[in-house]
């Protein structure tokens, strides 16, 4: 299974997802769900999957071919003249992916069904975050609502809605994105480590932080552990209140 969660704050962008994928408790992998692109000075955007793999991957190399053997006239994710445009773009290319293979799929009793989270910046204009579904059409984060879930996201949402806002602060955003996370690891064995994250400023046009955080990483074990130590401190806290 998956999980990425997606935040739009006023201080920019973070993008996070698990690498796990599995058709069964004895075919369990590791797959790449998070994707990003940058044109300096220009543009940022970052894609993340959910959903039927086939159906993902194809939309991702679509997208990639449509970039390699683009003319001057065609639009593809780094010249297109908006965030929204590209949303468009992608919605576009995952309605042809699901009429070419979904078919064949419903035939066979399987699901065609994906998910993206599409967000990025143009240069002259604000960061924008959407989702799309697997019919091409999309919604779009707002300040009520600055982030965006897909896959197994019940175990990381109750943090998400305690805690992030417009307003909140690029590295309490990492922390929220990172502690969604382990909650939904330690709750469903099916989205899993190595976790892909990055990060993007409002205004910078490029990813401060585009990294992969493996299963032995140090410093995420530590993040990890203490947070439950916190949780287990919290009840202490918790008895004072009559209630």
């Amino acid at each position: 299974m998956t999980y990425c969660v997606a935040l739009k704050l006023n201080q920019g962008m973070v993008f996070l997802s698990d690498t796990r994928t599995n058709a069964g408790v004895d075919n369990v992998s590791r797959v790449k769900k998070l994707f990003t692109w940058e044109v300096p000075g220009q543009r940022a955007l970052a894609i993340m999957t959910a959903g039927n793999l086939g159906i993902t991957q194809a939309v991702i190399s679509e997208l990639e071919l449509q970039i390699a053997n683009g003319g001057p006239d065609d639009i593809t994710l780094l010249n297109a003249p908006s965030i929204f445009k590209v949303a468009q773009l992608v919605g576009e290319t995952m309605q042809r992916v699901q009429q070419q293979y979904g078919p064949g799929l419903a035939a066979r009793g399987e699901d065609s069904g994906a998910t993206l989270i599409l967000g990025g910046q143009r240069a002259g204009h604000p960061p924008r975050l959407f989702q799309i579904y697997a019919a091409g059409n999309f919604i779009e984060a707002t300040n009520d609502t600055p982030y965006f879930q897909i896959g197994e996201h019940k175990y990381g949402k109750p943090i998400i809605d305690r805690v992030i806002s417009v307003d909140t602060e690029m590295q309490d955003g990492v922390i929220c994105a990172l502690l969604s996370m382990d909650s939904t690891i330690r709750s469903n064995l099916t989205v899993g480590m190595p976790l892909d994250l990055a990060v993007l400023p409002a205004g910078d046009l490029r990813f401060t932080q585009n990294r992969r955080i493996d299963p032995e990483d140090e410093t995420f074990r530590q993040f990890s552990e203490q947070w439950s130590q916190q949780m287990i401190s919290a009840f202490a806290v918790m008895r004072t209140i009559d209630i």
